[in-house]
């Protein structure tokens, strides 16, 4: 790729930006705008829980990624490209979800109008997190490797911002146009909701205003329609058996009995959930080939050359750098999840929470992000990863000194303020680690296998984080966090040495 000037720089980190917004905005009306909402219209708790599992397609959007690497869609394809025809089908698909669930009217005595909520916050999941995935190839794609890092810092930030407008923001709005636990009002939310479809629809001009990048015209898919319909019939089996396997796998005895009780187990048991849907899911995609349901050179190509890729380019320490895409995030991950309950048993109230961790938190994990991007044009990412990944764990041990200190305003600023500047440091250089790691021929699906694999296990283990703070308390749950850091820096002296192996050949 040719040297780049300083005007097409800045323009690069503007769309990133803008890019980042348009990512971040749907995450809070998926999760806690949506719930406060549910929970004013007086929809029970466990009910508005539910409505959570709309964020799974984030962490198995690699499951679909392969469809925009090969999936031609007709007339967008051929008029914006590879990845923006994709960019721009998500985001149309995200607008639509968003006005299906502000004409919803949620009624907890009208099921039909949960289950029609419950549709559009899934299509919101599934479209927000198809667009992460073009998002993440589109980055890697428009600059070079030595960009990856600012770009990755100006896209933290443009996230950070769009959470904002879509948390604090439309709580703001719902709260201006006369919406409150006292006094109900739906078309307050139903506004709120088409404002932010609206302000997507913005989001829509950026796609169609930035270009589409040369490597993705290189590799522009070029399958027959036949081939596409059986292609996406593939993938509707594959998806359909993964769904399928871990509901039904989890009616096993061993899932059922509720015979382990130790935090630990039960992480171990949900691992395990998962690898069996995952296996159901190969053996029907198997299937799927055998009876020619799909071509089986197409098959490959789609799922099993851009897997084959990466263990070929990294031989038998592949395994080493899973792990540590894995478990690099856990420490911050684990311990971020509890982090608003442990904040109430404190007796912080809603306003000292949501100024110091959605407010003065945004920002310094915005600062945090752009020093990262900064610091690894100067040094070399593996030694900025030990650098953000030491800062990760070690900021858990202020929440253990605030655990024992109480109702301490100012010392929660301090936590607040370090633990998400570590954050922001260590979620930018990351990102651009694994940027260095994808192959350009493949860029949607390994990006959304790293990025995915990221998340699972912490999630799965921060599911847990209630009952492991039940058994052993607040301080000590912390110094578990941070003591989970430590394996990791192993992890990246050894990751290093590869890499380092891997570019002398």
């Amino acid at each position: 790729m040719t040297t780049l000037t300083t005007p097409h720089k800045v323009r690069l980190i503007a769309t990133l930006t803008m890019l980042g917004f348009s990512a971040g905005l749907p995450w809070a009306l998926i999760f806690s705008t949506l719930s406060l909402w549910l929970v004013e219209a007086g929809v029970q708790r466990a009910m508005v829980t539910m409505f959570s599992l709309a964020g799974l397609g984030y962490s198995f959007k690699f499951v679909w990624s392969p469809l925009m690497e090969n999936l031609t869609l007709p007339v967008l394809t051929r008029w914006f490209g590879k990845r923006r025809s994709w960019l721009f089908l998500a985001q149309v698909l995200m607008i639509s979800a968003l006005c299906l669930m502000a004409f919803s009217q949620p009624n907890p005595a009208d099921m039909n109008s949960l289950y029609m909520m419950a549709a559009g916050s899934v299509l919101l999941g599934f479209s927000s997190a198809t667009q992460d995935v073009v998002i993440d190839a589109y980055r890697i794609e428009i600059a070079p490797e030595n960009m990856q890092s600012a770009l990755s810092a100006s896209y933290t930030a443009g996230y950070r911002l769009g959470m904002v407008v879509s948390g604090a923001g439309s709580l703001f709005i719902a709260a201006y146009l006369g919406s409150s636990k006292a006094v109900y009002s739906y078309e307050a939310w139903r506004n709120t909701y088409l404002i932010m479809a609206a302000i997507m629809g913005l989001c829509v001009l950026v796609t169609l205003l930035i270009r589409e990048p040369e490597t993705s015209q290189k590799n522009a898919p070029n399958l027959s329609p036949l081939n596409n319909v059986r292609l996406l019939a593939m993938f509707v089996v594959v998806v359909a058996s993964f769904v399928g396997g871990y509901i039904y796998s989890g009616k096993l005895p061993w899932f059922e009995t509720g015979s382990v009780t130790s935090p630990l187990g039960k992480f171990l048991l949900e691992a395990v959930h998962f690898v069996m849907a995952l296996g159901v899911a190969v053996v029907m995609g198997w299937l799927a080939v055998t009876v020619n349901i799909v071509d089986k050179q197409i098959a490959i190509q789609t799922w099993v050359s851009p897997v084959s890729d990466f263990f070929q380019r990294y031989g038998k320490q592949a395994a080493i750098l899973l792990a540590l895409i894995g478990l690099y995030r856990i420490s911050d991950i684990v311990s971020g999840v509890i982090s608003n309950v442990f904040y109430t048993d404190l007796g912080f109230s809603k306003q000292e929470i949501a100024w110091a961790v959605k407010t003065f938190g945004v920002i310094m994990s915005i600062v945090g992000g752009f020093a990262g991007g900064l610091l690894a044009q100067k040094f070399r990412i593996m030694q900025m990863m030990m650098f953000g990944a030491i800062a990760a764990s070690a900021t858990n041990l202020l929440f253990i000194l605030l655990a024992m200190r109480g109702h301490d305003v100012s010392l929660m600023y301090t936590a607040v303020g370090l633990d998400n500047f570590a954050a922001g440091l260590a979620g930018t250089v990351f990102i651009a680690f694994l940027s260095s790691l994808t192959n350009i021929k493949f860029t949607a699906v390994q990006y959304a296998l790293f990025s995915s694999l990221m998340s699972l296990s912490p999630k799965i283990l921060g599911g847990y984080s209630g009952a492991i703070v039940d058994s052993i308390g607040y301080p000590n749950f912390f110094a578990f966090t941070a003591a989970l850091g430590l394996p990791i820096l192993g992890l990246i002296w050894w990751a290093d040495r590869v890499l380092m192996q891997h570019q002398e050949k």
